[in-house]
């Protein structure tokens, strides 16, 4: 697909490059000289490789995971977490030692928090959690629940959901230099950070490369 913005191969092997640094599309368009709209075309399409390349559930997490779910949007006033209005809920599941799988949800009820983790979480896992009521249901899905009550402390030994946390402060952090991002763009860019997440130990260069060839033929 990036082909079709008559990008030369240097300029698209500098896009992915300047992209696995982290660079804004407004800024990677700065190095080669192109256009801002071409870049962002080119970049979206490098985000939906990653989506398209994404593992399809079939390897489910277990042993140990951390469960949690987190609101994305912008520097609104108002109430904050659970029930902060014109944000997007987000749930995200960390395998200890393992990756971390988010998505965008419509909601955080219990009926879809138990959905998603049925398709990711093999039953007989432990599970923690910490004390939202959405969670209560576990047990009776084949899990080994576990919360621990933040009001009273953070970790309790082996109990806590600090890994997970660990991730909504790192996309986050990563996000804000975006300025707002559109509610139909956002899970490109919350799939990108859990790419990001899931494989920075490793050289993101290769793997985008690898995305891209990968993708449908009739796009390229």
């Amino acid at each position: 697909m990036i082909d079709k913005f008559r990008i030369s191969c240097k300029n698209r092997l500098w896009i992915i490059k300047l992209f696995e640094l982290e660079l804004s599309a407004r800024k990677i368009a700065q190095q080669p000289g192109l256009s801002y709209p071409t870049v962002l075309k080119a970049v979206n399409v490098i985000r939906t490789a990653i989506i398209a390349n994404a593992s399809d559930g079939s390897e489910l997490l277990g042993g140990v995971v951390e469960m949690d779910e987190s609101y994305f949007g912008g520097r609104r006033k108002g109430k904050r977490g659970r029930g902060a209005a014109g944000k997007v809920p987000v749930f995200g599941i960390l395998e200890r030692n393992g990756v971390v799988k988010v998505e965008a949800v419509n909601d955080v009820k219990a009926r879809t928090l138990l959905d998603l983790t049925v398709k990711t979480v093999r039953r007989g896992s432990i599970v923690y959690t910490d004390k939202f009521a959405g969670y209560d249901s576990l047990m009776f899905y084949g899990y080994r629940h576990v919360n621990i009550d933040h009001k009273k402390f953070f970790a309790n030994g082996k109990v806590y959901i600090n890994g997970v946390e660990g991730f909504w402060s790192y996309a986050k952090e990563r996000l804000i230099k975006f300025h707002g991002i559109s509610k139909k763009k956002f899970p490109l860019y919350l799939k990108e950070m859990e790419f990001r997440y899931n494989n920075r130990d490793k050289s993101l260069f290769n793997l985008l490369t690898q995305n891209l060839c990968n993708l449908v033929p009739e796009l390229l």
